[in-house]
């Protein structure tokens, strides 16, 4: 048998294994690169996550403050302007001449007075007719 072709295939294939073995040395290495940055990427976007939660929580707490402080202007306010209407009350009921008749008293003259029209139009409207003596004849 001829030596040289044989040991052509043999180095011909273990330059082709140390090919493959090279190409998939350097496919780790790419694939753990990837996944490495894959990893930072995750750890940058959870970083950023657990800011934005923290900074949501500040605003929301931020906003109940404000919210509250408005609230309690707008009811110091409201109480202000309770006292002032009370105030005005008072004075108006203070300055408030009493009436001269109650409303019993005042039904009761309005009842007089239609009456006393009522007989002083029976008398006028009666006129000055003679009376009739006829029946004492």
């Amino acid at each position: 048998m001829r030596q040289g072709p044989l040991s052509l295939l043999f180095a011909a294939s273990l330059l082709m294994t140390a090919t493959a073995h090279a190409e998939e040395i350097p496919a780790v290495a790419d694939v753990s690169s990837a996944v490495s940055a894959e990893q930072a990427q995750l750890d940058s976007l959870e970083q950023r996550l657990a800011e934005s939660e923290r900074q949501r929580t500040e605003l929301a707490t931020e906003l109940q403050s404000s919210t509250e402080v408005r609230e309690n202007a707008v009811i110091g306010r409201l109480r202000q302007e309770n006292q002032r209407l009370k105030l005005q009350l008072k004075e108006a009921q203070a300055s408030q001449q009493p009436p001269l008749l109650s409303e019993e008293q005042s039904w009761f003259a309005i009842g007089a007075a239609v009456t006393l029209v009522a007989l002083l139009c029976g008398a006028l409207l009666r006129g000055s007719r003679k009376p009739r003596r006829d029946w004492i004849n």
